[in-house]
This record gives structure tokens, C-alpha cells and sequence, in this order.
């Protein structure tokens, strides 16, 4: 595959082999929770050495922001760091996240409180409908309905954080930008928590922050034209992870879950760095592989398989699987066909109906009161729809 030069990123809205990124991604979180819920104890793991691969979801999710941060940064970097209205921003992104979500929402509670509640925490009660509602789980602790939402509460909180980090690129440049809204992160770890941050999954934005001002660099990057679009990411990507994998792989998924907090900004470097090189054009072929119509397809319901894999996956685990198989290999192959092929069956339906027409309040008022065809049209009642164009569904992107 040709490289992509900056304008054919501008003219096109499309970075080849970033949907299909976000497709691997949501699908690695899925097969993940099959995984952690299969074999019991996560993160203490019992299964056999050839699935371990499997418990390391956590880092999906952190390539997402990534991902998140460079998608909506891309086009301010091209216009002088600006936005172009907080405004019509603020609407394009509510629009984006808020139908599926609510959707979900209402699905994830349906299934807490008839078939199974999520494992781990009480039954969802009002308190939980409101924060979840409100998107308030970082800030918030309550019943979860889904466990896989605490990520969606700062994805919600970063967009905040987006307009100030354009602020600041304007004024002193993305690098020191990145700088700026890292270093208090560090500090933070060592002087207030004395190098041992609590874990859990609240109170997670401030320091993922880096991790979607890293994005914002990597769309800096972009913007600046072919002489840093040429250097050879791809090896400094492979560079950047060999320490931090190295030790990833060798304490295991236990001790990283005790250890997020460095772990996340230990790993944020290497996923920039690989993401350039996708953008770049290189290495070809995982760039045609990532931009073939089948992981582009995976990416366009990434956001819908996200959402809903979760309580699928409980579901089927406990009251299907576990019952008659109980844990263990044979157990998590069940789990996974039947979880994961009822949650991207249901994840197309769900994006058919929940991403796709919602874009403004004229779409919400065509699904409600559908528009009477014009004169002129077919017999048949096939017309063409103007302006109905359909962009790739895209995880916080």
C-alpha cells in the first residue's frame, strides 16, 4: 500500500487501518472477558499457559484513548490547533457517544435485573441509574450494570480535557503540551500515593490523561507533514515496548492489575509510536490487513461490541455454560462462540439501529415520524436520500 500523505488524510476523513484497529481492539476486550470469566480468580490465573495471552484487556483499553485523542484531534491540528466551535463540538460528540450508550444502558440493567447481575457488585439500583445516566461512574461509586462503562465515564470526561490540550498546543506546542499533563501525573504517584496509586475503576481520568494527550501529539505529527511522517515508527514503536512488555510478560496479569496506574503510562509511548506507523503507510502489509473489508466491518461496530459484550458474556457464562461445563478450556471455547457470536450478531443490530441514524434531532425525528415520500418517486417507494451518508462507526473517534 502507497503512504498516506497529509492531504489524502484530510480529503478522505479516513486513516486507513484505524477502524480496523478499533475492531481488534473491542474484539480483544471481548475475548478478554470470555477469558476472565471462564477461568476463574482473575487476575490469579489457573488455565493453561497458552491462553495467558488473554489477560492483559486492560491495554485495549488504553489504546483506545490513544486511538480516541488522535480521531478527534486530527482535523484541530490541520486548523491551527482549534476546534472549530466548542459548540458544534460538543454536539458532534454527544451525538457520537449518547444514543448507543443510553441503549446500552438500558439493555445492561434489563439483563442485571432479569437474568444476572454483573459479577463482582451488588444488583443495579436507582442510584446506579442516575450516575450511569449522567455518566458520572469515574466520579461516582455504585452498583455497576456494565462493567465494561467506567471506561465510557472517562472517555466523556476527556472530551473536557480536549479543548483545554488544544489551548495549550497552540501556546507552547503539542511536546510540551504532553509534558504539561504529565508530569503532575507522576508526581502524583509518588509524592501523594508514595509510588502505590490505589487501583479500581474510579477515579481513572487524571492519569490516562497522557494517554489521550499522546494521541493528540500523534495527530500533531500528522499535521507536520512527511519529513516526521518518514521516520521509521514502526522500529521505535518496537523499541518503546520491549521494556515494558518484557516486564508485563514476565510479572503477569496479576501484578498489573495492582499496578495500572504505571502500567498505563509505561505502555502509552510504544502504542503512539505503533499508531504513527500505521498512519504512515508502514509496515504495508499490517496496513492492508487492518484496512481489509473485514476489520474495517469489526471496526464500524467496535463502539456497539464494546458496549454490549459484557453482560452477553456474563450472561451466557453463568447461566448456560458454567452450569453444564463447569470452568476450563472446554468451557471458555463454549463461552466464547456462543458469547461472541451472540454479541457481534447483536453488535451490527445494535449500530444498525442505535449509531448510525442518530446524528442531530432531525434524525431522531425521521425515526419517530418517518418523512412523507416527495412526488417522483417509484413505484416501488425507493427514492434516494440526500446528504444520507453513513461514516464508519468508530470507539470514542
Amino acid at each position: 500500500m502507497s503512504r498516506l500523505c497529509v492531504s489524502c488524510v484530510v480529503n478522505r476523513k479516513r486513516v486507513a487501518g484505524l477502524d480496523g484497529l478499533r475492531g481488534l481492539c473491542a474484539l480483544y476486550v471481548m475475548l478478554f472477558h470470555c477469558w476472565a470469566y471462564t477461568f476463574r480468580g482473575f487476575p490469579r490465573y489457573r488455565g493453561p499457559d497458552w491462553l495467558s495471552w488473554l489477560g492483559f484487556g486492560r491495554l485495549s483499553v488504553v489504546f483506545f484513548l490513544v486511538l480516541s485523542g488522535f480521531s478527534l484531534a486530527l482535523g484541530a491540528a490541520h486548523n491551527g490547533w482549534r476546534l472549530g466551535g466548542l459548540a458544534r463540538y460538543a454536539r458532534r460528540r454527544a451525538w457520537r457517544i449518547l444514543p448507543a450508550y443510553w441503549a446500552a444502558l438500558a439493555f445492561s440493567l434489563v439483563v442485571a435485573w432479569a437474568v444476572v447481575r454483573q459479577p463482582h457488585s451488588p444488583e443495579p439500583d436507582a442510584g446506579s441509574v442516575v450516575i450511569y445516566t449522567l455518566l458520572l461512574q469515574d466520579l461516582f461509586a455504585g452498583p455497576t450494570p456494565n462493567g465494561a462503562f467506567w471506561s465510557i465515564g472517562v472517555e466523556v470526561l476527556l472530551y473536557g480535557v480536549l479543548p483545554l490540550l488544544l489551548i495549550l498546543c497552540r501556546r507552547v506546542g503539542p511536546a510540551v503540551m504532553l509534558g504539561v499533563v504529565t508530569l503532575p501525573v507522576v508526581v502524583v504517584g509518588f509524592v501523594v500515593f508514595d509510588g502505590s496509586p490505589p487501583q479500581g475503576d474510579n477515579w481513572l481520568a487524571p492519569h490516562l490523561v497522557p494517554a489521550f494527550a499522546a494521541g493528540v501529539v500523534a495527530a500533531g505529527v500528522v499535521a507536520a507533514g512527511d519529513r516526521l511522517r518518514r521516520l521509521p515508527w514502526a522500529g521505535l514503536a518496537l523499541l518503546a515496548a520491549i521494556p515494558a512488555g518484557a516486564l508485563i510478560l514476565y510479572q503477569g496479569s496479576r501484578w498489573m492489575v495492582t499496578h495500572y496506574y504505571w502500567v498505563d503510562l509505561a505502555v502509552v509511548p510504544a502504542m503512539t509510536l505503533f499508531l504513527l506507523a500505521v498512519v504512515s503507510g508502514r509496515p504495508a502489509g499490517l496496513v492492508r490487513l487492518l484496512d481489509s473489508a473485514p476489520l474495517r466491518g469489526l471496526g464500524s461496530i467496535s463502539y456497539s461490541l464494546y458496549l454490549i459484550h459484557l453482560p452477553i458474556v456474563v450472561a451466557i457464562d453463568k447461566k448456560v455454560v458454567a452450569p453444564q461445563l463447569g470452568h476450563g478450556t472446554v468451557a471458555f471455547v463454549v463461552t466464547t462462540v456462543l458469547a461472541g457470536g451472540f454479541s457481534l450478531i447483536g453488535a451490527w443490530f445494535f449500530a444498525k439501529a442505535f449509531e448510525v441514524p442518530f446524528r442531530s434531532w432531525a434524525d431522531v425525528r425521521n425515526v419517530l415520524r418517518p418523512p412523507v415520500p416527495a412526488a417522483g418517486v417509484n413505484d416501488d417507494g425507493r427514492g434516494v436520500l440526500t446528504g444520507s451518508g453513513v461514516r464508519s462507526g468508530r470507539w470514542g473517534g
